[in-house]
């Protein structure tokens, strides 16, 4: 074999190659498709691993072998080639045979091409020929050959990759052997690639990454292994693997369905790992519209479906594949389940092409394909319910990253939830299954109920009764809540609940603990429960009596309370529910219901809900004692025993002491009218045990909710089996109810009758005592009576008299007589204390707070008021004020003090003053001291006149101590007080002074600014207002000689003290600092400056003024000179004036700048500053001038003006770029937006005729972009000479390109106004270099291409790369290829998307061309032509191009038979397609049938052809042909012959035929079809049936006719089939022709309404006449086609032909 495999390999490099051998006229082809592989290996992204184990895959393998491949890397070089790392393939497939062998030396030839539907799951394409990727030098071992192929060209015939060399050593067989293990055997089929260097990581990478899951889909593959080969295993680089698949074939299969399951293991280094996968594999009939050319052959598509159980095999990633097309892709789909089906994929083999229309028809199939899967899973097996909850995580619950699949995800979801699949709660093992939509889901804390309840003995057989199935209970878990979202399964309704509660009894049938679950769940749903019937539903169990438990609902439970109690307190509450009959409502909770609620956890939740819903209590003997007060009733007895009760609760122990303390506060008691008394402040005790009678009478507390008790609470009495004795009950009532007597009982608040005159002794003293008890809370009104009462006895003079407290002395003997003797009022009224005795003394404190006085001093001041009561009745004389001043004097030399007298009379207005009558205080007593002050103060002095000068200075002392001042020293504030604003004015320099004086001392803002608002202050011109006013001070002095206009104050007129004051000048506004001066300045700095009133001398005195102030020792004012900066009072050339820092002093290197930029020079002419200007030079860059062209690129910002480009000189411009320099440097490489917008006009000069361009429209020149500097606009350096070079940084910043993508996008934008085919050339080779793109809102002319042979710019849409077939000339198409290199049009596709080959829509538009212009084509041009169009027709979009692109086809015409003669063309209605053979030969000389090749050529097949005829329109002759049956003249010569022709075995078959079930014949109609049978008459005749056929050529005008002979006609309006009269001596196909014609007829006539079925028995009946209707022969005929003749059909068949 070795031989002959060498000499077939000679071979093949002799004839194929001319490789030592005659030259092979092909080669020239052979070149193109090397070519155009390389090309194509290299543009497409291909995965070379999936390509060698997709060829594995498609190889055939010997019987009884298990096939296999195995992936070897070493890093010995066998080969001896120099590779890094070499790969070896190993396969046991049957090995290469000639055939393989001479599909690898060629290109495009593949022995897989048309073979899909015999498993080859390979694309046509590169293949094998993948390798190259990887390796230079490829070598096979198959079957004997030991061949290499090689990437560079054959040094023999210049071409690469197919050319094959014979191995004889490097690699041997032994070095195979040792790489692949000793002691095993070659496989057959060993691939050797020696790896490129830069490939052995991808490759080592690829490898290690192969997937567990790859041999899934694959049919044969059973095992794959990869591994490292090395002599130290821990040296390898490579994860090992071993792959093994084993199939369980027990499948279940329906019509075109079948499942089964395959186990995959996976061993690597150190693990092994297995998984089970369900495959569910179902065919889909391809639909029409989803056909495309490569899938051509293919009529079924086979989905499978891989459903993991158990975690997926992976290596080393998170995500698995979910889409295989036979190998896994790259795309995770998110999806449970992994989809197989023949995909198209894209070059990568990494990912399918989605908008395929071929990979959409089979999306479109997965959702039935998963849910027929999905069915069979769940539905088709005994397991129990809970086992199936696996297969529910296959439903897509997550979204897919693939918008394509999440459209697949939701049909499933769709079809999923229209199936009976979801499982609901099933009773004795049978199971359910129901919609998702008619399944609801229960609350988990309700299914724990439910199974307690059913532990329990609870009957829940009707769960699925309340108008819902109830999912299954295994499922209707949390953790199952993506699942059971995804198919759209809702909770129950809150309805539901309720019906089942009661439906089951379920409260009844639970113990007590479950009971309280159920409680406690409705009361943690309550907001779910509370507007259903629930609150109807009997829930609340109480005990209305001892050992009786009802039932109530909420609605029902009202006006009931629930309560809690302990054993002992309810054993109370009963025996007193028999004396209070209306307590029945109050209930209480069964002790077992309450043991199993306390024991609850979640107790207190229960009964907050249950308290919100019923009135829950947990009700104690107050709480009952409450309740028991509101429901009394108005009943005076019950509420006399609810009194009895609270008694014998509180002495029983029942109540503790603050309980019963807090109840009986407000406990409801009867008054002494009988009436019910439950809202009062006090209670009295019944008059008849009271002494509150003796004092006050009658009840004054009634008015104060006071009530008397009734007279019964002083009875005994008996209730609920306990007595109570005669006043008993009183005392309970005065400890707990507080009723009481005097003087216990608090006061009223109103006034008491009886102390409005005399008390005797006794009454007096228990008021006293009263008073004492009462004293932190004694009501007005009641103190107002006791205080103005005359109940108190006094003496005055030795006469007794009663009084009021507040007019009565409580006196001590020592100071009684000396009020006698100095005062004017004597009669003082004193207690009569022997009236009352000593029991009197312990009431001090009470007759304090009645109003009787104690003290001296309170004597004083009853004798002050009293004068001052005098003096308000009449003025006092000028007497009786020496007298009170003389009191005075006289209470001092006693040593007693006068301040309580002096403080009762002081406050009036008694003393005669200027001001006239007032109090003293704040009086004065003038004097020469007071002269200046009374100038500007209206001060109150005494009246002199009135009182005498000498007698008031007697009494200065007295005087004093009445409030009156007598001193003037520091009485500024007197002064100040009674101001005079008016008087202010023109003052005196003392009284100026004395006020100024105040106003250090005082700072009164009256005095302040009533100064501000006077002229009070003297300047060198006249009186002003202090803000007028400055004092000159010599550091700022020299404002005054810029603006002479501020007023002095009069030093001399004042005296030197009056810089003393300055700041209380500056307090009255006089500017008296450096800084007020300053803002005066100002003001007028700026007055001036606004109105322009500023003249070249100011200027100068101001800067004069600015030397001065800055060579002094004082901090210049920061106001000050902030105006000098600030204030536009500089000139400039430009004739305004400006403020300092937007102005410059001009220096020579400002010139060139002047044609550019309108610049605010200072104007140093002598119409302005003059050149004397610049002597302050240091003054004015101070104050923020300008005066270096370094310092001033901030006005060269705002004042750029760009002229016309043509009068910008150079000079000028390099000018400007040197202020760009300076503006990076101090704006950290950043220009001012202002400036960019302004330099961004035409400006700089360029080459190439482009004249002046923005910067961003210009490019510096770069030599090694190999353009020259006229192919664009490049800056003209010989304009601005070399020193332009030194300005790249700046003009880059202003905009102008340096890099290559600015270049592309301006030479591109501009390329169009180029002619010169060189320089358009290098502009297209730059633009191809730096991989230029035209972007979508770009020019239109970006996307024009020059055509050298035409001398025109062509949009590239009328542009292609090649023109193979040689069919489009210039005015068509633009063919590239026929001007420019390859790499040129590598970038008119990329970058304008240039067509390689022209489309279907250029193939029609040519058409139409030629449809114009020719009458005739040539074979070779109808050929390449039509060829293209069967290529590319299988897209909606190219069939809706020919459907409208075609008026005239070629046709076959009898003067066109050969090829050079030219075939002809004609109007598409007048053209047919012969698909009757029969009528062909009957119009075959005439031109009306469609072309085809003969002979035919592969890829343009007559079938291929024909089908496109009729996508564009042409009809078929037989459907077109108008036929007309000439008239037969019958006569006598013509015999009847019914029995040959129509007979029992034709009636049985007919009659089997019609019995078919699937036509749905009844019996009834079959009878009918048969007696029209038996009832026509058959004649023969001799003469000849005529048929006449004429075709319509429309566009012509013309009918072409022919006429054709006819054995058999059958009339069905006569019921008469004439038949020609056969020769019994006839040949074969005559006898055929009057078979096939007979069975026609027949046929037509029985079934002439239903068409669709005459061909089927038109068959069935020629044949049976060809065995002459021979009986065994019929039989067997009819059982073949699967007809029988049913029994009532047989008698038909009887009763016809029994005579016969």
């Amino acid at each position: 074999m070795a031989e002959s495999a060498k000499n077939h390999i000679d071979r093949i490099r002799r004839t194929k190659f001319s490789i030592g051998g005659d030259a092979n006229p092909l080669t020239e082809d052979l070149h193109q498709a090397v070519k155009n592989l390389s090309a194509e290996l290299y543009a497409k992204d291909v995965h070379f691993l999936m390509e060698l184990i997709q060829n594995a895959e498609d190889n055939e393998y010997p019987e009884g072998v298990d096939p296999a491949l195995e992936f070897v890397i070493t890093s010995e070089d066998i080969t001896a080639t120099g590779a890094p790392a070499t790969l070896l393939i190993f396969n046991n497939e049957k090995g290469f045979s000639e055939k393989n062998i001479e599909s690898v030396c060629s290109v495009g030839r593949s022995t897989k091409k048309g073979n899909r539907k015999r498993g080859y799951i390979g694309e046509k394409g590169i293949g094998f020929k993948s390798v190259f990727l990887i390796t230079s030098q490829p070598y096979i071992f198959s079957n004997g050959y030991q061949i290499r192929f090689n990437e560079a060209p054959c040094t023999h015939c210049s071409l690469g990759y197919i050319v094959p060399e014979w191995v004889e050593q490097n690699p041997s067989l032994a070095d195979i052997k040792r790489i692949y293990g000793s002691g095993s055997a070659l496989p057959t089929t060993t691939i050797i690639l020696p790896l490129k260097s830069d490939k052995v990581k991808p490759v080592k990478e690829q490898l290690s990454n192969v997937h567990p899951e790859v041999l899934l889909f694959l049919s044969k593959i059973k095992g794959l292994s990869i591994r490292e080969h090395c002599q130290d295993s821990k040296l390898s680089t490579v994860n090992s693997i071993g792959i093994v698949s084993e199939t369980n074939f027990v499948t279940r299969k329906s019509i075109d369905a079948e499942s089964y399951t395959i186990h995959l293991s996976a061993r690597g280094t150190g693990s092994e790992k297995e998984c089970s996968y369900y495959m569910w594999k179902q065919k889909f009939p391809v639909k029409h519209e989803n056909r495309v050319e490569r899938r051509s052959e293919v009529d079924d598509w086979v989905i499978t479906l891989a459903f993991p159980f158990g975690e997926r095999l992976g290596r080393g990633t998170n995500s698995s594949p979910g889409i295989y097309a036979f190998l896994p892709t790259e795309m995770v789909t998110n999806f449970p389940f992994i989809m197989q089906a023949d995909f198209i994929l894209a070059s990568s083999r990494e990912t399918i092409l989605l908008d395929d229309i071929w990979n959409q028809g089979i999306l479109n199939c997965v959702p039935l394909a998963f849910l027929n899967a999905f069915t069979s899973l769940v539905k088709k097996t005994d397991a129990p319910v809970s086992s199936l909850l696996p297969c529910f995580s296959f439903l897509p619950v997550k979204e897919s990253t693939y918008a394509k699949l999440n459209v697949v995800r939701d049909t499933v979801r769709a079809k999923v939830c229209a199936e009976e699949i979801v499982p609901s709660v099933s009773h004795l093992g049978q199971k359910f299954f129901h919609r998702p939509c008619d399944v609801g889901r229960l609350v988990p804390a309700f299914w724990d109920i439910l199974e307690k309840a059913r532990r329990e003995g609870a009957s829940l057989q009707n769960i699925s009764s309340h108008g819902i199935y109830i999912l299954d209970s295994s499922f209707d878990r949390p953790k199952n809540d993506d699942v059971l979202d995804f198919l759209g399964l809702k909770s129950v309704s809150n309805e539901w609940y309720a019906k089942f509660i009661q439906g089951c009894d379920l409260v009844k049938s639970v113990s007590e603990n479950t009971y309280v679950e159920v409680l406690l769940f409705l009361a943690e749903n309550w907001s779910r429960f509370q507007s259903t019937n629930m609150v109807k539903v009997p829930l609340i169990k109480y005990v209305v009596q001892k050992g009786v438990t009802s039932l109530s609902s909420f609605s029902d439970f009202s006006p009931r309370m629930l309560c809690f109690a302990t054993d002992k307190n309810q054993a109370w509450f009963l025996d007193w529910n028999d004396v209070f009959r209306s307590m029945s409502k109050f209930v209480f909770i069964p002790q077992a219901t309450r043991t199993a609620l306390n024991a609850s956890s979640k107790k207190e939740t229960v009964l907050n809900w249950l308290q919100e819903k019923v009135t829950v209590a947990r009700l104690s003997i107050s709480d009952y004692a409450k309740h028991l007060r509101e429901n009394l009733d108005g009943d005076k007895r019950l509420v006399v025993a609810y009194a009895h009760f609270l008694h014998h609760s509180i002495s029983k122990g029942f109540l503790s002491e603050d309980e019963a303390v807090k109840i009986c506060k407000n406990m409801p008691l009867v008054d002494n009218y009988g009436n019910i008394n439950t809202s009062r402040k006090g209670v009295l005790v019944p008059a008849s045990a009271g002494k509150w009678v003796s004092l006050v009478g009658s009840n004054p507390w009634r008015q104060n909710s006071y009530i008397e008790l009734w007279e019964e609470y002083l009875s005994s009495a008996s209730f609920a089996g306990v007595r109570s004795n005669q006043r008993e009950l009183l005392d309970f009532l005065e400890e707990y109810a507080q009723a009481g007597d005097i003087p216990d009982i608090e006061p009223p608040n109103s006034a008491i009758p009886a102390l409005s005159g005399a008390l005797r002794k006794e009454n007096a003293l228990l008021l006293l005592e009263w008073i004492k008890r009462n004293r932190y809370s004694l009501p007005h009104k009641f103190l107002d009576s006791v205080q103005e009462g005359s109940w108190l006895r006094t003496t005055m003079n030795g006469s007794s008299d009663y009084r009021q407290p507040c007019k009565s002395f409580y006196h001590t003997f020592s100071w009684g007589d000396i009020l006698q003797n100095g005062s004017v009022l004597v009669d003082i009224p004193l207690v009569d204390r022997s009236f009352y005795g000593r029991e009197i003394e312990r009431y001090k404190d009470q007759l304090k707070t009645c109003g009787v006085m104690f003290e001296f001093s309170e004597a004083c001041t009853f004798v002050g008021e009293h004068l001052m009561s005098l003096a308000g009745e009449s003025s006092l004389s000028s007497a009786n004020m020496f007298s009170i001043l003389k009191f005075i004097r006289y209470l001092r030399q006693k040593q007693l003090s006068p301040a309580d007298f002096i403080s009762a009379v002081k406050d009036g207005s008694w003393l005669r003053t200027s001001s006239g009558d007032r109090f003293p205080d704040g009086a004065v007593l003038y004097s020469q001291d007071w002269k200046a002050a009374s100038l500007f103060s209206d001060i109150p002095f005494i009246d002199r006149n009135f009182y005498g000068e000498a007698n008031l200075n007697g009494f200065q002392e007295e005087l004093e101590l009445l409030g009156v001042v007598v001193k003037f020293h520091k009485n500024h504030s007197l002064i100040v007080a009674y101001l005079n604003p008016s008087k202010l004015n023109y003052l005196t320099s003392e009284a100026m002074l004395l006020v100024l004086h105040c106003v250090r001392h005082r700072s009164p803002p009256k005095l302040i600014n009533a100064l501000r608002n006077s002229q009070c202050l003297l300047t060198k011109s006249s009186f002003k207002s202090p803000a007028e006013c400055f004092i000159s001070e010599p550091e700022w002095s020299c404002f005054m000689t810029v603006f002479d206009v501020f007023p002095l104050i009069d030093e001399e007129f004042y005296g030197r003290r009056i810089l003393s004051y300055k700041e209380e000048l500056k307090q009255i506004g006089v500017v008296v600092q450096v800084e007020e001066a300053v803002k005066g300045f100002v003001r007028t700095f700026k007055h001036k400056a606004s109105t322009s009133g500023l003249t070249r001398d100011t200027a100068s005195s101001l800067l004069s003024c600015y030397r001065k102030l800055m060579g002094s020792n004082h901090k210049f004012p920061e106001e000050l000179l902030k105006t000098f900066k600030e204030l536009q009072w500089l000139h400039t050339k430009l004739g305004d004036f400006r403020a300092p820092k937007d102005c410059i002093l001009f220096e020579p290197d400002w010139e060139p700048l002047r044609l550019v930029a309108n610049l605010p020079f200072i104007d140093d002419s002598s119409n302005w500053y003059g050149k004397g200007i610049h002597e302050y030079k240091i003054e004015l860059k101070s104050l923020g001038v300008t005066v270096t062209l370094r310092q001033g690129m901030s006005h060269v910002v705002s004042c750029l003006s760009l002229p016309g480009p043509s009068s910008i000189t150079s000079s000028s411009a390099l000018s400007l770029l040197k202020c760009v320099k300076f503006l990076l440097e101090d704006r950290f490489e950043k220009l001012p937006k202002e400036f960019l917008d302004k330099v961004s006009v035409k400006w700089l000069k360029t080459h190439g005729g482009c004249g002046y361009r923005s910067p961003d429209e210009c490019l510096l020149f770069d030599k090694s972009w190999g353009l020259e500097p006229c192919d664009g606009p490049f800056i003209d350096e010989e304009y601005y000479g070399a020193e332009v070079k030194t300005f790249k940084k700046e003009l880059v910043a202003i905009g102008v390109g340096n890099n290559a993508a600015k270049a592309c996008q301006l030479l591109a934008s501009q390329v169009f106004t180029h002619s010169d085919y060189s320089a358009i050339t290098r502009i297209y080779r730059f633009l191809y270099k730096y991989d230029w793109k035209p972007t979508k809102d770009g020019d239109a002319a970006a996307s024009r291409i020059w055509i050298p042979k035409d001398g025109k710019w062509a949009d590239a849409s009328s542009c292609v790369l090649y023109d193979k077939d040689k069919l489009f000339g210039s005015s068509q198409l633009n063919v590239l290829g026929h001007h420019y290199e390859c790499d040129l049009l590598r970038f008119f596709s990329s970058a304008f998307g240039v067509r390689t080959y022209p489309s279907i829509e250029d193939y029609c538009t040519l058409w139409k061309d030629w449809e114009r212009t020719k009458e005739r084509l040539s074979y070779d041009e109808c050929c390449a032509f039509w060829r293209f169009v069967a290529q590319h027709c299988y897209t909606v979009k190219a069939e809706k191009f020919l459907s409208e692109s075609f008026s005239r086809l070629p046709i076959t015409a009898p003067d066109c038979s050969s090829k050079d003669g030219g075939i002809l063309l004609s109007n598409v209605s007048d053209v047919f397609i012969a698909d009757d053979l029969l009528l062909k030969d009957l119009f075959v000389d005439s031109s009306v049938f469609v072309w085809y090749p003969t002979p035919s050529i592969p890829a343009l097949s007559q079938a291929k052809l024909m089908e496109i005829y009729r996508k564009i329109g042409v009809k078929e002759i037989s459907k077109c042909v108008e036929m007309a049956e000439a008239e037969i003249i019958t006569d006598g010569e013509k015999q009847e012959k019914n029995n040959n022709l129509i007979g029992a075995g034709l009636v049985r078959l007919i009659l089997g035929f019609l019995s078919d079930p699937s036509l749905k014949i009844e019996a009834e109609e079959r009878s009918r079809i048969i007696q029209s049978i038996l009832s026509v008459t058959v004649v023969e005749t001799p003469e000849t049936i005529t048929t006449e056929y004429t075709l319509n050529l429309p566009s012509k005008g013309e009918k072409l006719v022919a006429k054709a002979k006819r054995m058999i006609r059958w009339e069905r309006e006569k019921g008469v089939v004439y038949a020609e009269k056969m020769e019994k001596a006839c040949g074969k196909r005559k006898v055929l022709e009057y078979a096939t014609c007979f069975a026609e007829v027949v046929a037509k006539g029985v079934l002439w309404e239903r068409e669709d079925l005459i061909g089927s028995l038109s068959e069935l009946v020629k044949m049976a006449y060809l065995v002459e209707f021979d009986g065994e022969a019929l039989e067997f005929l009819m059982k073949s086609k699967n007809l029988q003749v049913y029994e009532e059909d047989e008698k038909l068949i009887s009763d016809a032909f029994s005579l016969k």
